[in-house]
């Protein structure tokens, strides 16, 4: 553009003074073109960082008036954010992702709010290019966790008064029936670990750490025998009273991680893991599996599908203390199908 720019001058300034020295005009002509040449070509700076967030709110609302069939009125509300940070430069990558879910439904029939929908769940990964293809050497970190605390809520028993007329449970004794489940650090899953990053496409990844180290915390001390934690302390009758904070791991974890992209509208990720302890050889791995579905219907508005799915030998689902039978070990799945307000954006830089 500079150029055509300063042709045209220069062309303009040789009809202008052809008539009185032609070889001068020639000559200035000339030169102008060669100090065209000389411009600078500004480069563009390389841009190494990829960023982007996704953010969703999501309320549901039921109100019956006059309803036969019976229910309740409820409200819920629910958010949850989505971002990631991955660098990419020559043999190098780092990818980092932050998941966080928060969410309460309040149900007519129970006068307290019931938190549904907790997480934390911060994962990052670094990988350096082998001379194999689509290998890499990586060193990974994931951590897992939850804001507060998350119960059981247990249906209180009612009472009648002198006439014989029930007495409804107040807030008071549906909040002393309720049963603690889980809290923030009770439990959370820390993991540091060194392998290899296999890529055979952008949209899969499979990351084997042979040698991975970190803990399971868990800092409420009613909770750490649900969470599988040591005994340090017996009763008179040799029944386990206290119980260790934290159980260290020694093992190797496999994650896989797959992500489609159909189009900007809908896309589906996934991921599943494993860990092996070598510390307790004969319990079984650790398995989680997470999926997420997003399809945006509009440009503000999307409908959400993800579940959660968690099998950990260490961990009791069914407590004897409250049930009368054995403890016993299971899968813990979660499921949540959710419409509302999503915001999303990328950057490069």
């Amino acid at each position: 553009m500079k150029r055509t720019f300063i042709l045209s001058l220069a062309l303009m300034a040789a009809t202008a003074a052809w008539a009185q020295n032609p070889q001068e005009v020639v000559a200035d002509a000339a030169a102008a073109l060669t100090a065209a040449d000389d411009v600078p070509v500004v480069q563009e700076k390389p841009k190494y960082w990829t960023s982007t967030l996704l953010t969703n709110i999501n309320f549901g609302q039921t109100w019956l008036s006059q309803w036969v069939a019976g229910g309740y009125n409820s409200v819920s509300l629910a958010g949850n954010v989505d971002a990631s940070a991955n660098y990419a430069k020559d043999k190098m990558i780092w990818n980092n992702r932050l998941q966080l879910d928060y969410g309460f439904l309040y149900s007519a029939d129970k006068p307290i709010p019931q938190k549904n929908k907790d997480r934390i769940y911060l994962e990052s990964k670094w990988g350096y290019q082998s001379g194999v293809k689509n290998l890499s050497y990586s060193a990974s970190f994931d951590f897992k966790t939850q804001f507060g605390n998350n119960y059981k809520y247990n249906t209180p028993a009612t009472s009648t008064d002198a006439e014989g007329k029930v007495i409804e449970p107040s807030r008071e004794d549906w909040l002393a029936a309720r049963e603690l489940k889980s809290g923030f650090f009770a439990p959370a899953y820390l993991n540091l670990g060194i392998g290899a990053l296999w890529t055979p496409a952008p949209w899969f990844s499979l990351n084997v750490a042979p040698l991975s180290g970190g803990g399971v915390f868990v800092s409420i001390p009613e909770l750490r025998k649900t969470y599988g934690m040591e005994a340090t302390k017996w009763d008179e009758a040799g029944q386990p009273i206290e119980w260790k904070s934290v159980r260290m791991e020694f093992g190797a974890q496999i994650k896989a991680d797959a992500s489609w992209v159909i189009n900007d509208t809908f896309s589906y990720t996934t991921q599943f893991t494993a860990f092996y302890n070598y510390l307790t050889p004969k319990v079984e791995p650790r398995l989680t599996w997470d999926n997420k579905i997003f399809w945006k219907l509009r440009k503000f508005f999307a409908l959400t599908l993800s579940t959660n799915l968690i099998y950990d030998p260490m961990v009791i689902v069914r407590d004897s203390d409250k049930d009368g039978v054995a403890d016993t070990k299971g899968v813990q799945f979660k499921e949540f199908l959710e419409f509302g307000f999503t915001y999303s954006i990328s950057h490069k830089h």
